[in-house]
Formats: C-alpha cells, sequence, structure tokens
C-alpha cells in the first residue's frame, strides 16, 4: 500500500501531466492523434451504467469515423440485436426511427444499449452515412456496404441466433433451412432454455449437440459463394451476419456446457468468442472495401484493459485487450475509463429494475482515490512509454468494476480488483463526478432460451 507521502508526491506529478478536458472540440487531438495507424481503438468504461463514459465514447468515435476513416463501431452486445442497428444505420431497414432499430434490447440490463446517449450516437450515425452517400454517389461510388456500422460482439443470444440463421436460409435455400432445423432440433426441449440444456449434460442426461452445431456451421460456410451470388447488393452482409449467427450458436451451445465448471472457463470462452468475432468482422470489412479496416470497440474496462495487468490475469482469466494487445501489439490502442463519485444506473439483483445510485466515495489506497486528489477533476493521461506518470502508476492499486449489479454494501468483495494502470491501458479518462445513463423506455423481459446480458460477472 502507497503511504501517504508518497500519494502526495504522485498527485503533484501527475498535475502536471494530466490534461485537462474543457468541454470544447479539441479536447480529444492527442487521442485521435495516437490512434493514426491503430487498427482497433479499444474505449472502456468502469460501469455499465454513467452518462459521461457513453458520451465520450460516442464523441471519440465519431471524430475517428470522420476524420480518420474508421469503418464501424463494435460493442459489448448480442449479434443479431447489434445487426438490427447496422441495418438500420446502413439505411437498408425497415424501422422507422433509431429507438424502434435499438428495440430489440429487451433483455435486462436493457438500458446498457437502450440509453439517451446510444440514441443520440445512432441517430448521428445513420445522419452521417446518408450524407456520405449522397456524397459518393454524385460521383458513382456509394453503397449500402461501405456505411460505418454498429456490430455487437457478445454470445448471450443462442435462440435468436438460430431463428436468425433459419430465416435467412428460409428465404435463401429452403431446402437448406429444413436440414437446419433437424440440426438444431438436437436441443430438442431445451432449445428454448440452453441454461438447462448445459445442466442436462453436466449431470450426464443430454447428448451434447456439438457435432449439430459444428455441422450446420460448415455446410453454411460450404454454400458461401453461391448464397452470395443469389441476394442483391447488400448479400455479402447478410450472409455474413448469417455465418456469424451460425458461430455464435456453436459458441454459445460450448459456453453453456462449461458454465457449470465455472470461471475462468466460462469468462474466456465469452472473451475468446468476443475477440474472434472481432477479427471475423474486420476481415469482412477488408475483403468488401479492399483495405485495412479500422474499429472502434465499446466495452467495460475489464474487458478491454490488458488482463495480464490485473489480478483477473493471475486466477487464469483472459479478455479481449489481452489477446488485441498479444495479436496486434502497436496497432491497438487501449483506452480505460474512471470515475470517483456520482450515480449510477444499476440494479441491485439480476432482472431487477433499473435505479439511479449513488456511487460510494473510492476506497482508500485505490487509483479512484488519488485521481480524486488532482485539482483538476475532468482530465486524461497518457500511460505509454516510461514517462514519469506511467511509472509512479505502475505500483498494483485497486481499481473499481462497476457492472449492470451495484451492490455499495459489500463494494470490496463485490467491485474492487488489483491492477497495474500503465499495463493494462494506453490513455486513462477521468471524470471525478458523472451522472447515471438516462434509460430510454422499454419492456423488458427475457426471451425464451437466452440468458441475460453480462450474465453471470455482470461486466
Amino acid at each position: 500500500m502507497p503511504s501517504l507521502y508518497s500519494d502526495h508526491k504522485i498527485i503533484d506529478v501527475l498535475e502536471g501531466y494530466a490534461q485537462p478536458l474543457r468541454g470544447i472540440v479539441n479536447d480529444y487531438d492527442s487521442l485521435i492523434q495516437a490512434s493514426r495507424g491503430k487498427k482497433f481503438v479499444l474505449l472502456g468504461e468502469a460501469s455499465h451504467g454513467t452518462a459521461e463514459f457513453y458520451r465520450i465514447r460516442a464523441e471519440i468515435t465519431r471524430r475517428l469515423i470522420e476524420e480518420e476513416g474508421f469503418d464501424a463501431v463494435a460493442v459489448e452486445a448480442d449479434w443479431p440485436d447489434a445487426y438490427r442497428v447496422n441495418r438500420f444505420v446502413s439505411c437498408v431497414s425497415d424501422d422507422a426511427d433509431a429507438d424502434e432499430a435499438l428495440s430489440s434490447f429487451e433483455r435486462f440490463p436493457t438500458w446498457m444499449w437502450r440509453n439517451a446517449e446510444v440514441l443520440a450516437f445512432i441517430n448521428w450515425l445513420v445522419d452521417y452515412n446518408a450524407r456520405t452517400r449522397r456524397h459518393e454517389d454524385v460521383g458513382g461510388l456509394g453503397t449500402a456496404s461501405e456505411s460505418a456500422g454498429f456490430y455487437g460482439l457478445d454470445l448471450y443470444s443462442m435462440t435468436s441466433s438460430i431463428e436468425a440463421v433459419l430465416a435467412y436460409l428460409d428465404k435463401i435455400d429452403p431446402a437448406e433451412a429444413a436440414a437446419a432445423r433437424r440440426r438444431y432440433a438436437c436441443f430438442g426441449q431445451f432449445i428454448n432454455d440452453p441454461q438447462a440444456y448445459g445442466y442436462a449434460i453436466a449431470s450426464g442426461r443430454w447428448d451434447s449437440c456439438e457435432q449439430e452445431v459444428i455441422t450446420q456451421l460448415i455446410q453454411l460456410q460450404r454454400k458461401a459463394r453461391l448464397y452470395i451470388e443469389r441476394d442483391g447488393a447488400f448479400a455479402g452482409n447478410e450472409y455474413f451476419s448469417a455465418q456469424q449467427n451460425a458461430e455464435l450458436v456453436k459458441n454459445a451451445e460450448e459456453y453453456y456446457r462449461a458454465i457449470f465448471r465455472g470461471r475462468p472457463n466460462t469468462w474466456n470462452l465469452r472473451d475468446r468468442h468476443m475477440f474472434e468475432t472481432l477479427e471475423k468482422l474486420a476481415d469482412h470489412l477488408e475483403i468488401s472495401r479492399g483495405r485495412e479496416a479500422r474499429i472502434a470497440v465499446w466495452a467495460h474496462n475489464s474487458h478491454l484493459g490488458n488482463a495480464a495487468a490485473t489480478e483477473m490475469g493471475q486466477r487464469g482469466e483472459l479478455n479481449i485487450g489481452q489477446l488485441v494487445h498479444e495479436h496486434y501489439a502497436d496497432k491497438a490502442l487501449h483506452i480505460g475509463f474512471s470515475t470517483s463519485r456520482g450515480r449510477v444506473t444499476a440494479a441491485s439483483d439480476w432482472d431487477g429494475p433499473a435505479e439511479t445510485k449513488i456511487v460510494r466515495e473510492p476506497l482508500s489506497g485505490s487509483y479512484e482515490e488519488l485521481f480524486s486528489g488532482l485539482e483538476k477533476k475532468r482530465f486524461f493521461l497518457d500511460l505509454r512509454g516510461r514517462g514519469e506518470a506511467a511509472d509512479l502508476l505502475s505500483d498494483r492499486r485497486l481499481q473499481r468494476a462497476i457492472g449492470v449489479i451495484y451492490r455499495p454494501e459489500t463494494e470490496r468483495m463485490s467491485h474492487y480488483f488489483y491492477a497495474s494502470l500503465p499495463r493494462q491501458f494506453d490513455f486513462m479518462i477521468h471524470i471525478d463526478e458523472t451522472e447515471a445513463v438516462r434509460p430510454l423506455p422499454s419492456f423488458m423481459h427475457k426471451r425464451p432460451g437466452e440468458m441475460d446480458e453480462t450474465y453471470p460477472s455482470g461486466l
């Protein structure tokens, strides 16, 4: 635990390094400059319910798209729900507006993507794509496939993804759709309750459907060229979406079989799926555009910071951030977020209602407490290289992580872990006092066969 004297010294040094955020247009110039030449810019969050985190990520992402030519944002959400939004922002959707496009986010926690900040970003994105396409159409170059997209990385939507695969095949190849129904019928009575399927496998009462879901994915891949040739201009994207849904079913089946073995099995399966989905998305965009794809990623700090620099890594867990760091090194930028106090939208229990909760004062010895000692209250730190600020922050400290559940009464056990910040992130954005994200009206319910987003970790 650092001494009080050393913390005072660190605060004095950080005061000189901290770059203030004044709410002006060039606040993030350094971050945008640092993103040049990067394939992935990972934008975290210290909670799933803080308005400023969503707002700042959107502001940075807008500039990445407009100024640096980024192609997409990939978020901690399930593929079919996010792909409905992607169709809307690409102007190939029947949805009347952004609110309707976001309406597939109907499972707990609905506020994670159905909130005012995401709605504003989706409205900007569809307008940007429409303006860009009008401009390019004048020169005869614009296509829907070149729109800046919105995609999901997560794997909880097994039932919805099965439905999406079948709907695609019904349209493109009815005979193969019938074969796919027979393969997916392997789940039997558990097709609408994959968690019970996992338990039945673990207890020896049911045979695994692993081979059937792998066969279905391979069969879809075998007919790729035929399916793409049969459809219209957006066909490559529609086929790719169907393939990703089939991939999700395969990985979700493995996830549900593993869930009764506990962490780190399920955490690692989930983050590997998200990383592999990110890579496949980049490959798809590169093929369709004939150049390197560049993607902004939105997820919790616990997914996007380098897990090897944290207590998570010590117990055998990895994450997207670690995998990106290992595979892409200097082609990626990792940006974390933190706050010390304020309000947050979260629930007290699984499937509980959204509440506006008071964020407790940070624990002694935490990064949040240290940052709260600066006179600047909205700033970011450049942690790259071996500068004095990075050196002084390299010792492990507590770091707070609020997910969709916030339990202040057990905060140390529920919401803190140890990390070395400069090894975890390239930049850290700190907003000392934050406000709760504003949920959009919704009719939350659990779709048959699907678990809540972020289950069981809350992150």
